[in-house]
Parts: structure tokens; C-alpha cells; sequence
């Protein structure tokens, strides 16, 4: 669509990367704000983003490396263009999960409720980064002759160009935005330290599974593993299903807490 926001002489702004900037930017402002409003120390958890931020690249980046592992052994410079997209949700998030446990437990930090802060900023976040995903062209959608079908023209766009697509980054981008508005609307209604949490993950790995059934065929996202359906979308189904149960049974367990 447009991968290059802004260009003068040799300088160059992605879009890609400008939005992925924006939606950390946008995550810890929202995350920072909850995390003040339940009592944590501001300085600590702000470390913790920018550790997580760090592992979320890092983690997100190694996985699409792996699925197009061929590519990537010919032009192993081309690991660090991280401005062009190619980052995996999954990935991201399971190095984030990790770097994120143990931080907290060397600073002894609360995790239920500091994984419920973040949880606030997340969905944001994660919508932005869909947006630039949407103006580099990955993450494309099948061929679709719908009225919003998109067609991508730029000649550096990362998706088949001069075909109509399924606007598969924007379904996903769009249908998180509800994902924060529950999220944000329990914060003050929960009933268990680790309920934002659970929400966001089972919401958001709802929202990927969706969405993956509009994604391009030819867009590799790993092998297929079960009933045609590929490694990403297997596991953005794994991480619904495991989370919306923890939900239900911590929410059985649970009464009302004070707010």
C-alpha cells in the first residue's frame, strides 16, 4: 500500500516501522497508566516493557526467520531489516512471556497484576502493528472480489501486487479494538488478579485464528499441521482455547474482589 511514510534524499521512514513505534508507544502509555492506578512501581515496570518490547522483536522476528529459513540462510543480512515486516505474532509473544517471568521474579513484582496491566496497553498495540502490516503489504489476505478488496500497486510491497486481496491486516486490526474496549471496561470489575490477562490472550488468539482462515496461501506461515490449518494458526488456537479455560476455572474459584 504505502511502505515508505516519508522520504528525503537518503532518509527514509517505514511505515511499517513507524507504526510498529507508535503501537509500543501507545501499549506502555496505556499499560503505564494501570499500572500506576493499581499500585506498582512505575520505574520497575517500565523496565519491564522495554525488556519485553526487546524479547517481543527479538522472539517474533526469530520465528518468521525460521518459516522462511532458506531465504534467510542465502541472505542472512537480511535478518536485521526488521523495517520491511516480517515479525510473528507468536513468536514474540512466547520470548515476551518468558524475558517478562523472569524479570518479575528477580524484582519480585506482583505478576498477576502486572501481567493484567500490560494486558491493558496490549490490544492496542498489537492493532497499530496490524496497521503497518497493512501498509507494507505482509500478512496479506487471499485473492477476494468483495467491494473492500484491496489492491496493492507500490512495487516495493511485500504481497502479490495488480490483485485484489481480502484486507486480512485490517479484519485484525479492527476486531482487537473491541478485544481493548472488554478488556479495558473489566479493569475495575474484575474478580481475580490475572483475569486482563487471560481475557486479552483467549480474545486476541480468537481474533488470530479468525482471521488466518483470509491470509494468502502463499504467504508461508509455517507447515500445516492439523485438518489444512498452519502452525500459526494452530497455535493462535492453542492459546484461545488453554487461556478461555484457565478464564472459566479461575473464574469459578474466584469471588468478586474489591476494587
Amino acid at each position: 500500500m504505502y511502505p515508505i511514510l516519508f522520504e528525503l534524499g537518503p532518509v527514509r521512514i517505514f511505515t511499517y516501522g513507524f507504526f510498529l513505534a507508535l503501537g509500543f508507544v501507545t501499549a506502555i502509555f496505556l499499560a503505564g497508566r494501570e499500572a500506576r492506578r493499581v499500585g506498582l512501581p512505575a520505574g520497575r515496570f517500565y523496565d519491564l516493557c522495554f525488556y519485553i518490547i526487546l524479547a517481543a522483536l527479538v522472539g517474533s522476528r526469530l520465528l518468521y526467520v525460521l518459516t522462511e529459513l532458506p531465504y534467510f540462510l542465502q541472505n542472512p543480512l537480511q535478518i536485521f531489516v526488521l523495517w520491511k515486516g516480517g515479525l510473528i505474532f507468536h513468536g514474540g509473544l512466547v520470548l515476551a512471556l518468558a524475558v517478562a517471568f523472569f524479570y518479575m521474579h528477580r524484582q519480585k513484582m506482583p505478576w498477576r497484576v502486572t501481567f493484567d496491566s500490560l494486558a491493558v496497553g496490549m490490544p492496542v498495540g498489537q492493532s497499530l502493528g496490524r496497521v503497518g502490516c497493512f501498509m507494507a503489504g505482509c500478512c496479506y489476505g487471499k485473492p477476494s472480489d468483495l467491494p473492500w478488496a484491496v489492491t496493492f500497486t507500490h512495487p516495493d510491497t511485500l504481497c502479490p501486487i495488480q490483485q485484489a486481496l481480502h484486507p486480512s491486516q485490517l479484519y485484525e486490526a479492527l476486531l482487537l479494538l473491541p478485544v481493548f474496549g472488554t478488556v479495558y471496561w473489566l479493569r475495575t470489575r474484575k474478580r481475580f488478579d490475572g483475569q486482563l490477562a487471560l481475557t486479552y490472550l483467549s480474545l486476541a488468539g480468537t481474533v488470530r485464528f479468525i482471521v488466518e482462515f483470509f491470509r494468502h496461501p502463499a504467504d508461508y506461515r509455517g507447515p500445516e499441521l492439523f485438518w489444512g490449518m498452519p502452525s500459526t494458526q494452530v497455535f493462535a488456537l492453542a492459546i484461545a482455547l488453554v487461556c478461555g479455560a484457565l478464564l472459566l476455572w479461575f473464574w469459578r474459584q474466584s469471588e468478586p474482589a474489591a476494587v
